[in-house]
């Protein structure tokens, strides 16, 4: 499991100027139709609709080649508005995001039932205490191996954890970090980042931080 220490100053260090390219995207403004959900979370069509097992949800993952990431989020949070009406209104992250990732949505204090890997089933506000997600939006990225994940408390089974906003290109960099499993060579974000920012320039790709 990722130390989420890690997780917080490697936010930081991405603030602090390192980039991956993306193309111009929606701004704030063009993008502010995000539709809310009954709990007034904001929503994506392709966010996965599920009984909420997530054994059965990282198996479905699984078998269609893709990795499951849950997004905490709560209603009435600037981060996670801005995260949908910024970050997922541009294309080559929405994408990118659907193509390898299976995500779930859940609310910091909803009430609807879900099953841990464990087996625990419990509400989404205590699977969230649970877990200790505290802030939102939190992302929370599991192995695409189902079977690493079976009989573990989440928070026991993650592979990576996004605190906060971050900006686009951090943001999606997140995505490729689990994506190519750089977890598993550099455990420390930054670092990687760095080095993937840098391959990015020796392959003559723009590479802009804002």
């Amino acid at each position: 499991m990722i130390d989420r220490r890690c997780a917080l100053l490697a936010g930081a260090g991405a603030a602090a100027g390192l980039a991956l390219p993306l193309t111009s995207g929606p701004t704030l403004a063009e993008s502010s139709a995000v539709k809310l959900t009954d709990d007034g979370l904001h929503a994506q069509p392709w966010f996965e609709q599920t009984f909420l097992d997530l054994n059965e949800d990282a198996a479905d993952a699984h078998a269609q080649g893709k990795s499951l990431v849950i997004f905490f989020e709560q209603r009435g949070c600037p981060y996670c508005a801005e995260m949908h009406k910024v970050n997922l209104a541009k294309p080559e992250i929405s994408d990118y995001i659907k193509t390898n990732f299976f995500a779930l949505q859940l609310n910091l204090y909803g009430s609807r039932k879900v099953r841990d890997f464990d087996g625990t089933e419990l509400e989404e506000r205590k699977l969230a205490q649970r877990w200790k997600v505290n802030f939102t939006p939190t992302l929370v990225f599991f192995p695409p191996d189902p079977a690493a994940l079976s009989g573990k408390a989440g928070a026991d089974g993650e592979a990576w954890r996004l605190v906060g906003y971050w900006k686009p290109f951090h943001f999606l960099g997140t995505f490729v970090y689990v994506k190519e499993r750089g977890y598993e060579s550099e455990p420390n974000f930054q670092h990687w980042l760095n080095a993937y920012r840098e391959q990015l320039r020796a392959e003559g790709k723009d590479v802009s931080l804002w």
